[in-house]
């Protein structure tokens, strides 16, 4: 192969030159992809935890090896790929756990854990996970995740009754900050809703006390019932819920980074920091939205820089523990939803766009974002991997027949 066919095949992102310097709009996309991800789901790691028995300062130290473990691998992949590569705790994994572990110890679900992040590891270094995505055409990857970004679209609207001025004002402000100042359209809309909740007397920040986070280490116990009924559920349901939509971001805006050392890096780490916690890390599908899209920046190859930043914050947050926790909780629930489904509503339409394009994949895209979008499960699986299932067959018997 010639140097010219080379060249040939790297992709835009690859040809591209590396630019130079920091952009505001890296730090915004970063901090708002940490808020949405702390404060939509923060309180499902609080319930998994207590229902495994943990006390206040154990959870704390969830919230803590949680938040070092998605910093220091949210840095690390995105430089060393030069992508948004953000990792996330398993939000589908928390609400498992507590449905789950009542009646289980804290060692026991310690135990869970490491068992669950030894079959991550193990998938990543068969590099299995590779090569089966690599063959999922892109109109399924766009459909499922349109699916699972639809509710967050949404929920701009589902606190108008309760939160009308904000809902409405917000959407207005987003609506011409695109015209005028698109880049800066999402900052705006945050610093505005932070200011309208102020002055409304909507925060209560007394209660919150500044202090560090204390790791405390459980030493796991190994109890079969538990590894099969919880262990092997809780990795089949980070699969399909968060790794799969997660590869499917990277993929939807033109990063081809390879997964596997991903899932053996995410693996190895969850099973040395189980007893401190952590549960599951993995690849993060919604606040990856928000770092790779152009709100992030609009050169893609400056994009990663987002992802830095959001490894940053995650940092930040794992050190202060349950007093950045707190803070994050302070925002209105109609603030965190409205900034939410705006930042994430050009991604909606671009992934929305290729679903309905005219092609031999349309209706079986379409019933993979219905299925998706229903959040319907299966056997404890959610409805993001029955949607991508159900997609593939559609495509198989399309050939059939044809």
């Amino acid at each position: 192969m010639t140097q010219q066919q080379v060249q040939s095949n790297e992709s835009p992102l690859q040809r591209a030159p590396m630019p130079a310097g920091w952009s505001g709009s890296h730090w915004v996309a970063g901090f708002v992809a940490v808020l949405v991800g702390f404060a939509s789901s923060v309180a499902i790691v609080f319930q998994a935890a207590a229902a495994a028995g943990a006390n206040a300062a154990q959870i704390a130290s969830w919230i803590g090896i949680l938040g070092f473990a998605m910093g220091a691998t949210c840095i690390g992949f995105s430089w060393y790929f030069k992508a948004p590569v953000l990792t996330a705790w398993s939000t589908p994994g928390a609400a498992l756990l507590a449905t789950s572990l009542t009646g289980y110890s804290l060692a026991e679900a310690v135990g869970v854990f490491m068992f669950s992040a030894l079959l991550t590891l193990l998938l990543g270094l068969s590099g299995w996970f590779d090569r089966v995505t690599r063959a999922l055409p892109l109109p399924l990857a766009a459909a499922m995740l349109a699916g699972i970004l639809l509710q967050f679209g949404l929920g701009i609207f589902r606190h108008l009754p309760q939160a009308p001025l904000l809902v409405i004002g917000s959407v207005v402000l987003f609506v011409l900050s695109r015209r005028f100042l698109p880049r800066y359209s999402i900052p705006l809309v945050l610093l505005a809703g932070v200011v309208f909740t102020l002055l409304r007397g909507e925060w209560s920040l007394q209660q919150l006390q500044p202090a560090l986070v204390q790791l405390e280490w459980v030493w796991p116990q190994w109890n079969w019932q538990a590894l099969l009924g919880v262990g092997l559920p809780l990795f089949l349901v980070t699969m399909s819920s968060q790794n799969v939509p997660g590869l499917a971001v990277l993929r939807s805006q033109g990063y081809q980074t390879p997964v596997s050392p991903i899932l053996t890096a995410t693996g190895l780490l969850t099973l040395v920091t189980a007893p401190f916690g952590n549960f599951s890390i993995n690849l993060a599908a919604i606040t990856a939205a928000i770092c790779s899209g152009p709100e992030a920046h609009p050169d893609p190859a400056s994009r990663y820089r987002a992802g830095i930043a959001a490894g940053i914050f995650y940092l930040l947050t794992g050190l202060a523990g349950t007093t950045i926790v707190a803070l994050f909780l302070a925002f209105p629930p109609a603030l965190v939803a409205v900034v939410a489904g705006l930042a994430l509503l050009v991604t909606i339409a671009s992934n929305l766009s290729v679903v309905s394009n005219d092609g031999p994949y349309r209706e079986a895209a379409m019933l993979t974002f219905l299925l998706t979008a229903s959040g319907v499960s299966f056997f404890g699986i959610a409805s993001a991997f029955w949607g991508l299932v159900l997609g593939v067959l559609v495509l198989l018997l399309q050939r059939w027949r044809a």
